[in-house]
């Protein structure tokens, strides 16, 4: 099953817009992640700290979607995001060549950080991993903790 975000034979910029009301309409934003060689251990399971590596990604084009590049937050802002608190239960092996789904739903915005739910699981909607993410906002030169760009509240409001 092809995550609702991603659409075969769309150009780049009619995905992003396709991941964009897909993000918009349900509070929860889906990325697909295909397992290669490069992801797996010696017993051709994916190794655990690569489904970190999925969630970020998965963040990434969150925010991506909504209109927020991270490079240009960074160049007009002067906000970084950092990963604060995080807790992860895996529940399922993911294997070489599995169609994964990586899931970002907010669960709780305040002023410096969002707190988020992923879930990373296969194709046939079997979880393989479920993550509480707190993402802070920091000054990009002190890297101490700031309020996020009012724009970006402002978006993730309409969201939720």
């Amino acid at each position: 099953m092809t995550p609702p975000c991603v659409s075969r034979g769309l150009s780049g910029r009619q995905r992003t817009s396709q991941a964009r009301k897909t993000a918009l309409s349900a509070n929860s934003f889906i990325f697909p992640v295909r397992v290669y060689y490069e992801d797996t251990d010696a017993a051709g399971i994916v190794y655990y700290a690569n489904h970190l590596k999925f969630m970020e990604r998965a963040r990434t084009e969150w925010l991506r979607s909504l209109g927020f590049e991270l490079p240009h937050m960074k160049s007009t802002n002067a906000v970084l995001f950092t990963v604060a608190k995080l807790n992860l239960e895996y529940n399922k092996p993911a294997i070489f060549n599995d169609t994964l789904s990586v899931s970002v739903e907010m669960e709780r915005m305040a002023r410096t950080y969002l707190d988020l739910i992923q879930k990373v699981t296969r194709a046939d909607e079997e979880l393989i991993c479920r993550g509480t993410v707190r993402i802070a906002c920091v000054d990009a030169g002190t890297l101490k903790p700031r309020r996020m760009p009012q724009k970006l509240i402002t978006e993730l409001q309409r969201v939720i």
